[in-house]
């Protein structure tokens, strides 16, 4: 069997393999999108069976197609965004072959491109844009207790309350998947510790105006870099029960007991900072924040939007929040279950290519690593902080398209010799 020669590989059919394709397709550049499961497949099998966009449908989507049979100001489940993904693909036909692993990449010598060994057999690609995503490798901190009496599972193989066994749950993580699935197990009738710890909480909507929406006329998607000292900072919001604004004093009064954030485990005790005021507070603070912000945009421009001074009003603190749990003995507790929702570490193993710095992390510039050739698409904060949304990852594999399609043009140059020998 020969080895297949494409122009751009592109590797996964994620939203961003997808965008990517689209651009490319526009300019006429051939390409590949190799995927390792199904188009979609995080969306499909990897996400808890409840979960929903945490934007709404005119917002959470592809400049060119709405979605289908959904209110716009709705969240889309994990299964209509799997459809829509297809769906999308399928309008512009995208060149997707499922069902096939890249293992590894790794430049030619001497030559243009790259060598590809994929799961059936080698390939040559010219470029190489990896659009795997920033949920590759589930993340538990190296803290996590060894004691075979207490399960132990990740966020990303959580589906539902009925999974669990019998008993409490201390779920470690407060950013929108943690605070959703401890809202869940709650409501299933589970007595949950919900540690947390420092978080942005926008509000769901002010003043008639989704925060994407907020988000969008004070300039903050257009952001290029995380404000200093936020860059552990996870977004508590929630599309989830038709979008309502996360407020941990909420889940306290119905029944979340609130901790600190979880620091070690000893013989079956689990010790929590002493943070838990402050962390609240702070992302009080980040709420009335964008409350303020958009109060003056509104005064500024003259809009008629209602006000909402309710908006303003928290709730009383919790017991849990005055008198917070420094530690918890997990067994006299009754907790049976710990479950991570501590994020995803990028895994680029596969890809043996100069594109990274010492840490692991890629290097590049909207996209366009230092490993010419190499191209990134899908990252949070690729070049905005609107990357992370699925119109986010289109705008950004535009820009990745069309330096792919300007190097193509540098490189098809000919000299005046060439031309005349060509004649």
């Amino acid at each position: 069997m020969g080895t297949e020669t494409i122009d751009t590989l592109i590797v996964g059919a994620g939203q961003a393999g997808i965008a990517m394709s689209e651009h490319l397709r526009r300019l006429g550049v051939p390409h590949l999108v190799l995927e390792r499961d199904r188009l979609a497949e995080r969306w499909r099998s990897q996400r808890w069976d409840s979960l929903v966009c945490n934007g709404p449908a005119w917002h959470d989507r592809f400049p060119g197609m709405e979605f289908g049979g959904l209110d716009p100001d709705g969240f889309a489940s994990k299964e209509q965004v799997a459809d829509y993904l297809q769906a999308y693909a399928n309008k512009f036909d995208a060149p997707i072959r499922t069902g096939v692993e890249v293992t590894r990449v790794q430049r030619n010598a001497g030559r243009p491109g790259f060598a590809v060994e994929t799961s059936q057999g080698r390939m040559e690609a010219r470029n190489v844009v990896a659009a795997t995503g920033p949920f590759q490798r589930p993340v538990i901190p190296t803290t996590a207790p060894i004691d075979p009496r207490i399960v132990q599972i990740h966020s990303a193989q959580y589906r539902n309350p009925a999974q669990l066994p019998d008993g409490a749950v201390l779920v470690v993580g407060a950013g929108s998947s943690g605070v959703q699935i401890a809202a869940e197990l709650q409501r299933a009738g589970k007595q949950v510790y919900l540690s947390v710890g420092a978080h942005g909480r926008p509000p769901r909507a002010y003043r008639n105006r989704d925060f994407c929406w907020w988000l969008g006329v004070l300039g903050e998607w257009d952001a290029q870099a995380m404000k200093p000292g936020l860059e552990h900072v996870t977004i508590a919001v929630s599309g989830a029960q038709g979008g309502h604004t996360v407020d941990f004093r909420a889940l306290a009064h119905a029944g979340v007991t609130l901790v600190g954030m979880t620091q070690s485990f000893d013989d079956g005790v689990v010790r929590f900072a002493p943070d838990l005021s402050e962390n609240i507070a702070r992302g009080d603070e980040n709420y009335l924040s964008l409350l303020d912000a958009a109060d003056a945009f509104v005064a500024r421009n003259g809009l008629e939007l209602p006000p909402e001074p309710q908006a303003r009003v928290l709730p009383p603190d919790p017991k849990c929040l005055t008198h917070p749990l420094h530690s918890l003995n997990l067994l006299d507790a009754g907790v049976s279950t710990i479950l991570w929702a501590t994020g995803f570490a990028l895994d680029y193993g596969w890809l043996a290519v100069d594109a990274f710095d010492a840490q692991g992390k890629p290097q590049h510039q909207r996209g366009v690593s230092s490993e010419p050739g190499v191209y990134f698409v899908g990252l949070p904060w690729l070049s905005r902080r609107g990357s992370a949304f699925i119109w986010g990852v289109w705008h950004d594999a535009k820009h990745v398209a069309d330096h792919i399609d300007k190097q193509r043009k540098y490189f098809a140059y000919q000299d005046a010799a060439q031309r005349t020998a060509a004649i």
